[in-house]
């Protein structure tokens, strides 16, 4: 059998996952059965999202090797006929495809290989003889029961290359792809991979830090005004970077499908871009802490706000500088390239189909 990945974290997750696939696969027949697992990375999802058009290709692939099994596992998010895929099966040639974003964002390796393993097992009995009814060596992805329903295309009317789907549904299926998808693009190196922003985000922090009317405004800011201050400043550069780098998905076509993907993939985006950003404001806020601590000095600082420098001093200075820095770092990332914002935002796999995307709708 064969694993067959994409790029980059499906590809990891496959090899992590290969070292002991056999043997667990093994344990689990009981039949003296063994299996030879191969990984294969290649782009097999390069130029379409379509699951009928991934499932010829992995059979094509398949084929042309000689593997009895073949699944398939991709970080892009499927969809079929206005359903969220998880995993797509032909048991007839032994063909698997796992859509990992669907399995959330939490114990990942864990949740794919659970899912590997239950997609082999049932591909390698006997196939199902009647539609709608699960018979003995259909992959019933026990430890995923409860969160996964089983659909079949023929019931569409479709001639696909499936005879069995499984799907997520609902707000709770919803945010759980979002999750995956979200996870993927590692939203914490955002901070780290615009250095540009940085810079002028450290920048500003610093000089406020030193500055007296800085302190006069953050002894004289309420509790909500703080807050209100804090939310407005990531707001901001949140909004900033999404406009700047033009990473909002315009979708290419008229279908409920195609509009159903850009509305998840702007919330990916909003998702992604947001968590960089508080990571972003709490890093910014611990480090004008130290730098507080470490230059100011308690009698100027009384002198010219006629309050003492305590704990709580230090802690709400820090916080509003915090917001003022942010605010510095949204426009510092104007200097950032467009290219460097996605490479900052998106996973190397998103970055690769945003820019067959955009590559199309210049053609």
């Amino acid at each position: 059998m064969a694993l067959l990945a994409d790029p980059y974290a499906p590809t990891e997750i496959a090899q992590r996952m290969a070292r002991t696939l056999s043997a667990r696969l093994a344990a689990k027949t009981g039949q003296g059965r063994r299996f030879d697992v191969e990984v294969v990375s290649e782009p097999f999802t390069s130029g379409t999202e379509d699951p009928p058009t991934l499932m010829r290709r992995i059979l094509d692939r398949g084929s042309a090797e000689n593997w009895d099994i073949v699944v398939a596992l991709t970080d892009l998010p499927l969809h079929a006929h206005g359903r969220r895929l998880a995993v797509d099966l032909n048991h007839e040639h032994g063909l698997a495809l796992l859509s990992l974003p669907s399995l959330g964002g939490l114990r990942l390796q864990t949740k794919a290989r659970r899912a590997v393993e239950e997609a082999v097992l049932g591909l390698a009995g006997p196939q199902t003889t009647a539609v709608g009814v699960p018979q003995r060596g259909q992959p019933s992805l026990r430890p995923l029961d409860n969160r996964l329903a089983p659909f079949h295309p023929g019931q569409t009317g479709e001639k696909d290359a499936e005879d069995l789907r499984y799907v997520v549904s609902g707000p709770r299926g919803y945010l759980r792809v979002l999750v995956g998808m979200v996870r993927a693009n590692r939203p914490w190196r955002l901070v780290t991979g615009l250095s540009k922003a940085l810079a002028a985000a450290l920048a500003t922090g610093a000089i406020a830090t030193l500055d007296s009317t800085t302190w006069s405004l953050a002894e004289a800011l309420s509790a909500p005004r703080l807050v209100i201050a804090m939310v407005g400043s990531v707001a901001l550069m949140i909004g900033w970077l999404i406009v700047d780098g033009e990473l909002w998905h315009r979708s290419t076509g008229g279908s409920p499908e195609a509009r159903q993907r850009a509305r998840l993939y702007n919330a990916s985006t909003v998702v992604t871009v947001g968590i960089g950003a508080l990571v972003c404001y709490v890093g910014l806020m611990v480090i004008n802490l130290v730098w507080a601590l470490f230059i100011l000095n308690d009698q100027v600082f009384a002198s010219l706000t006629r309050s003492p420098l305590h704990a709580t001093e230090y802690l709400t200075l820090s916080w509003f500088v915090a917001s003022v820095a942010t605010v510095g770092g949204a426009l510092g990332s104007g200097f950032e390239s467009d290219e460097a914002i996605r490479a900052a935002a998106y996973s190397k796999r998103e970055q690769e189909r945003r820019h067959r995307l955009q590559g199309a709708q210049d053609d």
